[in-house]
C-alpha cells in the first residue's frame, strides 16, 4: 500500500474538525482553484443580470437569462452526471473550465467593443447552461477522487464555505469594475478567474486521486438513476426533498428584493446587506455540517424543516432588528441542510452510480428554479412580500412534516407487519441505523 492510499484508508479520527480535508494535498490545491472559479462565477452573474438589464431595461428579458441558464440542466441534468460516470472527472473538469473561459472572453470582447447584443447574451446563457450541465455533477463527485469517504461531508461543507465566502467577494469585485471600468472588463475577469481551478487541475499528481472505476454505457440513464433512487428510501426522500427546497425555498432573489422595497422601504443597498447577512450564516452553517458524521436520513429532514419554519418566521418579522439575525439564521440552516443533502447523497451510492444520482440531485435542486420562481414571483406581485416569503418557507416546512409523520405511520404499520413497496410508506422506516 502507497503512502497516499495509507493516508486516504485512515479511519475518521479526525473526521469531526470541518477542516479535516485539508490534509489532503489533492484536496487543498483543487480548493484554491475553485474558490477562484466561484469568485468569477458570482462576479458573471452580477455582470450578466446587469448587461441584460442595460440593453433592455426589461425586468423579463433578466428573467429569460436566468431561466436558460438554467433550463439545460432540467432535461440533461441526469445525462451530463452519466459522463461524470464513464469519463475521467479531472479530464471532463479541465474541458468545462476551458470551455466556460473561452465563451466568458468571446463576453467580454463583444462587450468592450460594443457589439453586443441581447440575443448573443441570451445564447450565451444557454451555453454556460449546456456546460453547467457536465460541470455540476462532476464537480459534486469529483470531491471523493481527492478526499477519503470518510472525510467527504467536511470536503462537501467546506467547498459550500467557499462557496459564501466568494458570494460575498464576487459581487464586491463586480459592482467596482462595472461601475469604474465597465460590464465587458467584470466578464474579463470572470474568464481570468476560470484559470484557477484549471491550474489547480494540472497540478495534481496520480497520489492525489482515486479515481473510480468507469461505469459501463446505459442508454437509459435517467431511467437508470430513476430506479435506483427509487429502491432506496433515504435517497428518494433526500433528493424530494432538496427537489421541494429548491423550486421554493431558495427564491431570495424574488422575495429579499421585494422584501427591501415593499417592507423595509430600502433599495439595492438594503438588499446587499441582506446578501450579506445570509452569506454570514451560510458559510457558518457549511462548516457545522461539516463537523458530523451522522448519515442518517433524521436531520436532513431537520434541518429542511428549520429552513422552512425560520424562512416563515422572517416574512412576519416586524422590524428590520427582528429580521436581520432571523435572516442569519435562515443562511446557517439552508447551507446546513445543503452539505448534509449533497454529501449523504454521495455516501449512500455505489461509485459506479455516483454520478448519474448527483445529475438527478442537481436536476431537482436547480432545475426547479425556472419552475418555482415564476410561481413565487406572481404571488409576490400579487399577494406582496411577506406573503411570498411566508409561502417559500411553508412549502418545505410542509413537506417535512409529511415527511415525518410517513415515517412515524409507516414504522407502525411495520410493526404490524405490513410491507410496502420501496418508496411506499414502510419503505421510510428504515432500519434505525440508517436513519
Amino acid at each position: 500500500m502507497t503512502t497516499a492510499s495509507a493516508v486516504r484508508s485512515s479511519t475518521s479520527t479526525t473526521a469531526e474538525s470541518p477542516f479535516a480535508a485539508l490534509r489532503y494535498r489533492g484536496y487543498r490545491t483543487y480548493l484554491i482553484g475553485q474558490s477562484l472559479a466561484s469568485t468569477g462565477t458570482w462576479m458573471g452573474s452580477i455582470a450578466l443580470d446587469w448587461l441584460a438589464l442595460q440593453l433592455t431595461n426589461s425586468p423579463t428579458a433578466v428573467g429569460i437569462t436566468m431561466a436558460l441558464q438554467f433550463l439545460p440542466i432540467l432535461f440533461l441534468g441526469v445525462h451530463g452526471g452519466q459522463l461524470a460516470d464513464r469519463y475521467p472527472k479531472r479530464r471532463l473538469l479541465l474541458i468545462t473550465q476551458t470551455l466556460n473561459a473561452c465563451l466568458t472572453g468571446i463576453l467580454a470582447v463583444l462587450t468592450i467593443v460594443g457589439l453586443i447584443r441581447i440575443e448573443y447574451v441570451f445564447l450565451f446563457a444557454l451555453l454556460t447552461g449546456l456546460v453547467f450541465v457536465v460541470d455540476a455533477p462532476t464537480r459534486q463527485v469529483f470531491a471523493t477522487e481527492v478526499v477519503p469517504m470518510s472525510l467527504l461531508r467536511q470536503a462537501v461543507s467546506l467547498n459550500a464555505t467557499v462557496f459564501q465566502i466568494a458570494r460575498l467577494v464576487g459581487p464586491a469585485v463586480a459592482g467596482v469594475l462595472i461601475g469604474t471600468a465597465g460590464t465587458g472588463w467584470a466578464f474579463a475577469c470572470n474568464a481570468l478567474c476560470y484559470l484557477g481551478p484549471t491550474i489547480a487541475l494540472l497540478r495534481l499528481r496520480p497520489g492525489d486521486l482515486t479515481p473510480a472505476p468507469p461505469a459501463r454505457p446505459e442508454p437509459r440513464a435517467f431511467r437508470t438513476a430513476g430506479r435506483y433512487v427509487r429502491q432506496r428510501p433515504r435517497l428518494f426522500w433526500t433528493i424530494l426533498l432538496v427537489g421541494i427546497i429548491g423550486t421554493f425555498g431558495l427564491n431570495f432573489p424574488i422575495v429579499l428584493t421585494a422584501i427591501a422595497v415593499q417592507s423595509f422601504h430600502g433599495a439595492a443597498g438594503m438588499y446587499g446587506l441582506f446578501n450579506i447577512v445570509m452569506a454570514v450564516g451560510s458559510a457558518l452553517g457549511a462548516l457545522v455540517a461539516g463537523s458530523g458524521t451522522s448519515t442518517r436520513l433524521r436531520p436532513i429532514v431537520l434541518f429542511g424543516g428549520l429552513f422552512g419554519a425560520v424562512q416563515a418566521l422572517a416574512a412576519v418579522a416586524p422590524n428590520l432588528p427582528t429580521f436581520l439575525p432571523l435572516l442569519a439564521v435562515l443562511g446557517f440552516v439552508s447551507l446546513a441542510f445543503q452539505s448534509l443533502a449533497n454529501s449523504s447523497v454521495q455516501l449512500w451510492v455505489d461509485p459506479e452510480m455516483r454520478g448519474r444520482v448527483m445529475g438527478l440531485y442537481m436536476l431537482v435542486f436547480t432545475g426547479g428554479t425556472p419552475l418555482g420562481a415564476p410561481i413565487v414571483g406572481a404571488l409576490t406581485s400579487h399577494f406582496g412580500a411577506r406573503f411570498g416569503m411566508a409561502v417559500c418557507g411553508l412549502v418545505p416546512a410542509a413537506a417535512a412534516g409529511a415527511i415525518v409523520l410517513i415515517q412515524v405511520w409507516s414504522r407502525r404499520r411495520q410493526h404490524q407487519g405490513i410491507h410496502e413497496g420501496p418508496i411506499g410508506l414502510a419503505g421510510l422506516a428504515l432500519p434505525r441505523a440508517d436513519r
